[in-house]
């Protein structure tokens, strides 16, 4: 499977990853990338950035070393309630919008409540993604989930950084791989994400490719094989 696009990555501007914007542009254009997204922490994460750091994206060419990029953050989901740590004014100055719950700023309800707060961040106009549903910070009924992002052409994630082994995170495999079969059941197309935080990360899928093996996942329904069709099902329309 011939990879085009990693959306979901982190730069130094998240304050925990190691990897300059450049650092990250070049290395996507030496592994062959046609776009790159790079998402860095809403400021709800320890040492992520001010918004300001967002504001100002708009300095940043959209085009370096041969490949396309999109910036945009991976915006924080606070509560059950589906709030979210970014408002529309911020929201409406990103190319890329990924929302993902996280320990360090999320106040967990019953399963039932996560996963109210989760349908309501999936049918939010201006979110694209949602970050490692399957990585268990946050108890969820993945089937609810799939509807819903199919419903609202909202793409949900299998995170290979979550899958490592180094995460200890035991329930991210049976999730993802429940995940991916109600996703083929109901013909919902998923995007992999490396959720690199450093340079020699990007695209880097080994652990979701085993995943998709074993539930023998259509491409057809892979969202990083071909940059048109990612953007098109978004409805996404920057050049």
């Amino acid at each position: 499977m011939k990879i085009a696009l990693d959306v979901h990555t982190h730069t130094l501007a998240s304050g925990h990853a190691f990897s300059t914007l450049q650092e990250m542009a070049q290395a996507a254009a030496h592994k062959g990338l046609k776009l790159l997204g790079i998402t860095d922490h809403a400021p709800s994460i320890p040492g992520s950035s001010d918004p300001i750091y967002f504001r100002n994206l708009y300095v940043v060419p959209r085009q370096m070393y041969g490949i396309e990029l999109m910036l945009g953050a991976e915006i924080n989901i606070l509560n059950t309630e589906g709030d979210l740590d970014m408002d529309q004014h911020y929201l409406q100055m990103l190319d890329l919008r990924i929302a993902g719950i996280h320990s360090l700023c999320y106040q967990p309800g019953t399963r039932e409540e996560n996963t109210e707060g989760l349908l309501r961040v999936i049918a939010n106009p201006y979110i694209h993604i949602i970050s490692h549903p399957g990585d268990d910070t946050a108890q969820l009924q993945f089937e609810p989930i799939v509807r819903a992002a199919k419903e609202h052409h909202t793409l949900l994630e299998i995170n290979n950084s979550s899958l490592r082994p180094c995460r200890h995170k035991e329930a991210a495999r049976p999730n993802n791989l429940e995940i991916l079969y109600l996703c083929k059941q109901y013909e919902v197309p998923v995007i992999l994400g490396s959720d690199a935080h450093i340079s020699f990360d990007i695209a880097r899928y080994d652990y979701a490719l085993q995943l998709l093996h074993e539930t023998e996942f259509p491409e057809s329904l892979i969202m990083n094989t071909d940059v048109n069709q990612f953007k098109k099902y978004l409805g996404i329309t920057t050049a």
